[in-house]
Parts: C-alpha cells; sequence; structure tokens
C-alpha cells in the first residue's frame, strides 16, 4: 500500500480550475485502480500555508524531537517525507509558482527531515519516491521562443532533485488563453495522457 499526498495550490474551486479539473480526473482514476492505497489532500490554501516569520525558521533549524511533528510548520515535513508518491497540481503565475506552493516548500525543506548536510555536501531524504505536476498555462512553454520563461515546472524538478525525488513526470495543460481554441478539447487531450502513464504511476 501507498500514501500518495495530493497537493493542490489554486484558490480557485475544482469546477473553476483547469488544472484542478485533469489533476482531480487523474486522483478519481487512481483511487479507482489502487482502493487500497491512502491518498491525503492538502489544498494549500484551505491549511492557511503563509509565509516564514523569524520563530518559524528558529524551529526549522533547531533540535527535532518526538514534538516536531507536532509543530505547525515542522508536521508538514514531516507528512511529505513519509508519503511514497506525490501529485501537484498548480496553475502557471507569472512564469513560475503560485506564492503559496513556493512558501509551502519552504515548509518542507527541513534539513534532517526531508534533506541532511554530510561532508560531501546536502543529500535527500526522500528517495525512491514519485511525482507527478499538473500544471496549465495560459500559452505555449513546451517548444518555441518562450520555452526559456518557463522557471515553475523547472524550479520543481530542481527542487525534488534536491530532496531525493527524481522520477518526476508533468501533465502541462498549455494554450488555455489563446484567442480561440478549444479549451475543453485541450484538457481532455490532457487527460487522457495522464491516463496514459497512470499504470506507471
Amino acid at each position: 500500500m501507498s500514501k500518495v499526498l495530493y497537493i493542490k495550490a489554486n484558490p480557485k474551486k475544482d469546477e473553476d480550475s483547469r488544472t484542478f479539473q485533469v489533476s482531480d480526473a487523474f486522483v478519481k482514476s487512481y483511487k479507482d485502480k489502487h482502493p487500497n492505497d491512502e491518498v491525503v489532500t492538502l489544498d494549500l490554501y484551505e491549511e492557511g500555508i503563509d509565509f516564514l516569520r523569524q520563530e518559524d525558521i528558529d524551529s526549522m533549524f533547531g533540535p527535532k524531537t518526538s514534538e516536531s511533528r507536532n509543530h505547525p510548520i515542522l508536521k508538514y515535513a514531516y507528512q511529505f517525507v513519509e508519503a511514497d508518491k506525490y501529485i501537484i497540481s498548480a496553475p502557471f503565475w507569472n512564469l513560475g509558482l503560485p506564492a503559496i506552493l513556493k512558501a509551502y516548500i519552504d515548509y518542507i525543506s527541513i534539513s534532517g527531515i526531508t534533506f541532511k548536510y554530510t561532508e560531501s555536501g546536502p543529500v535527500g531524504m526522500c528517495t525512491g519516491k514519485k511525482a507527478l505536476h499538473f500544471v496549465s498555462r495560459g500559452g505555449h512553454y513546451l517548444e518555441g521562443p518562450a520555452t526559456g520563461f518557463e522557471m515553475g515546472d523547472r524550479y520543481l524538478r530542481v527542487l525534488f532533485g534536491f530532496l531525493g525525488i527524481v522520477d518526476f513526470e508533468t501533465i502541462a495543460i498549455e494554450g488555455v488563453d489563446m484567442i480561440g481554441v478549444d479549451v475543453d478539447q485541450i484538457i481532455n487531450r490532457a487527460k487522457k495522457r495522464s491516463n496514459a502513464i497512470l499504470e506507471d504511476f
């Protein structure tokens, strides 16, 4: 049995988010295929993820004890490291990620929990896990002249790799804000692509 952490980072309602329309459909299919797996949904807006304060940073760099698991910040890092698979669903905003997702990453990137320092440098403690990133983009960034502007998925891949997660796939729902496009058709194509990798996730 696997534990799946479904991380959602969009203030829109599920039915209004083009990203969630695809990722929610994938999660439903995953649950049908893996009824014994535990899927935990973490809606970052409902969680009230915020920017780190001085006292939060002190706790992050302080000693980790049995009480650390109940700490309002550190608990997210423990939850993250204990998962086997990750599904991240977030729109492409201003060439990158929603700020709340970056704030969450600051919550989970904790030395001694999700990575550690060694004599040869930092080493991720989340090895052997899988990640799937769903992202909707108004334009086209997978190829063409705008490729170099894409800094959201690229950042997530590097960060997850830093934590030890190198099995990382992306379902990009592209061009949804282009004039004259059939958005439903784009979403349906993305759903088909995600279903094609369901077997191996």
